[in-house]
């Protein structure tokens, strides 16, 4: 299914973002040597040895309480647990083995889950007289790395990609349709999942923030399978006070990575805010299948103009996923929830669809008639060919002469000619332009 989750956890200034960002290859979190600076983004994209895996970073965030250490760590453990496929913990080799290191050591322990621990700051082959102290923590051979200097990173990421999941046949059999219901806290989550499942199996309240973790609810509805995927709400960052809110968007996170298809619920009387973007943006970018649904279209005053207006409110706002359906539903009434699921079915499908290359090659070549490539400089871009490489979401390969001269706007010209032609409803299709070597051409 989605990619490999990889959690970093370990207690403050070991040095977790440092590897976090040498991984991950840009400076995507803040490092200071103050503890509990990290508050940027925490979750990025990486791969290794052509695998692709989502890396969060756990560390540094300020919790109310005033026993930040231990609070912080007890969180960053529970969601490791419970969603990473593999945990990265990390001591600091400068400063030993501390009471911390003990307390966290002994929580992995309880859980039986495999742990990679990793001792960092070991700035030379030589270990240091301490080092040998980590095995007490009965987590296994403790590596040695130093994230600043990348001692050892390379041998860190084989035992990280080694330990990622095997997909079986079971697996790549299974039919089911995995759905996230994602959005901001309070706007109905957990009621759409309650009455399209219809029974009560998350809890609801109007207090935001009563899920705190994503629920997998698997049902059978007219002879199709689906698993419904009830994450946590996701809060704009001034409104996090509690350390365990702002883990939720971990849970969010790794909840999307394992889906087919998002539904981005939306109020109706809030309309589309900040906050709504950036959670269509983490679906949108990691490929899945979006359906937007607009909730409590029962409480909306409408006359015979209502609905085309918010839906060109709404698509304008999300401009950057204009392929994704929307949907005006209540999820307190009822009201076209089973067409949720059918558009939920309908996008799962447009997903896996591919394009035979020979009529790829016609469209391309057809739509390169009607509106000329660009040119600069007296070089015009040319396309050699094109032909479809992935599914999930749908992806395409060019073959042509110049990258640099194939323009944002002739992009999009052509990712709408091929919508026109084949539809793709509800996802991302992506591109990859390729040069053509001299000696092909």
């Amino acid at each position: 299914m989605g990619k490999p989750v990889v959690a970093v956890i370990g207690r403050p200034n070991v040095g977790k973002s440092t590897l976090f960002n040498k991984i991950v290859g840009s400076r995507v979190s803040i490092v200071e040597d103050t503890p509990g600076v990290t508050r940027d983004r925490i979750y990025a994209e990486s791969e290794w040895s052509g695998i692709p895996f989502v890396l969060i970073d756990t560390g540094g965030i300020e919790p109310d309480s005033d026993d930040i250490i231990l609070s912080q760590m007890r969180v960053q453990t529970e969601i490791a647990v419970e969603t990473a496929d593999v945990i990265v913990f990390i001591v600091d080799g400068k400063s030993g083995l501390t009471a911390a290191d003990r307390e966290i050591g002994e929580m992995l322990f309880k859980t039986g889950r495999d742990v990679i621990l990793v001792v960092n700051k070991v700035d030379s082959p030589k270990l240091p007289d301490d080092f040998y102290d980590f095995y007490e923590l009965g987590l296994g051979e403790p590596i040695p790395v130093s994230a600043v200097n990348m001692l050892n990173l390379g041998d860190l990421l084989d035992m990280i990609v080694s330990q990622f999941p095997k997909e079986d046949e079971d697996s790549l059999e299974d039919d089911d349709i995995k759905i996230s219901v994602i959005g901001r806290p309070n706007v109905g989550k957990s009621s759409l999942v309650n009455a399209m499942v219809g029974q009560n199996r998350v809890i609801v309240s109007n207090i935001a923030g009563t899920t705190r973790d994503s629920i997998d609810t698997p049902f059978e509805k007219d002879g199709h399978r689906y698993t419904l995927i009830d994450t946590a709400g996701i809060r704009r960052k001034n409104k996090i006070t509690e350390d365990i809110e702002r883990y939720s968007i971990i849970r969010a996170i790794a909840s999307i990575e394992r889906s087919d298809v998002c539904v981005l619920m939306i109020d109706a009387q809030d309309g589309v805010t900040e906050q709504d973007k950036k959670i269509g943006g983490i679906a949108h970018e990691a490929g899945k299948g979006i359906i937007v649904a607009v909730n409590k279209w029962d409480l909306i005053e409408k006359d015979s103009h209502t609905m085309s207006k918010f839906e060109k409110e709404i698509a304008n706002e999300l401009s950057f996923m204009p392929y994704a359906p929307m949907i005006f539903i209540s999820a307190k009434s009822g009201q076209r929830l089973t067409n949720v699921l059918d558009l939920s079915r309908e996008v799962a499908e447009q997903r896996k669809m591919r394009i035979p290359t020979g009529q790829l090659n016609a469209l391309i070549a057809d739509a390169t008639l009607t509106k000329q490539p660009p040119s600069d400089k007296g070089k015009k871009l040319k396309i050699y060919y094109v032909s479809q490489v992935g599914i999930e979401p749908p992806l395409f390969m060019f073959k042509v002469n110049k990258r640099e001269l194939m323009h944002f706007s002739y992009s999009r010209y052509l990712e709408n000619k091929i919508r026109e032609a084949y539809g793709f409803k509800g996802t991302s299709i992506k591109f990859v332009f390729r040069e053509k070597l001299e000696k092909e051409q």
